[in-house]
């Protein structure tokens, strides 16, 4: 299983907003069909100026996960972009889980 971990920091006077968009966000990333499951999570300690979030896709392979940036990442980026420009700073990660215990 790989992980697409977004982490998002989004400026404290957008953040209610930018809440009611990403939970209406994370089922369109769900419905291109890439991956399992999503969590939301706030990352806590890290509230100065804003709040910080995680969201974590579950993808099956690689592939999924390939094929989710080539047909699908750049459009739904764009949105957020729009909507929130340099009031949302984010940055992304894969992961591989190995093993669950």
């Amino acid at each position: 299983m790989y992980i697409y971990n977004v982490t998002i920091h989004i400026e404290k006077q957008l953040e209610d907003q930018w809440l009611e968009w990403i939970k209406g966000h994370i089922p369109q990333v769900l419905a291109t069909q890439k991956f399992q499951k999503a969590t939301l999570s706030r990352v806590l300690g890290h509230e100065e100026g804003g709040a910080t979030y995680a969201i974590q896709y579950q993808a099956k392979s690689m592939n999924d996960l390939n094929a989710y940036y080539a047909e699908h990442a750049p459009a739904l980026r764009k949105e957020g972009e729009a909507l929130f420009g340099s009031a949302m700073i984010g940055f992304r990660t894969e992961l591989q889980v190995l093993e669950e215990f």
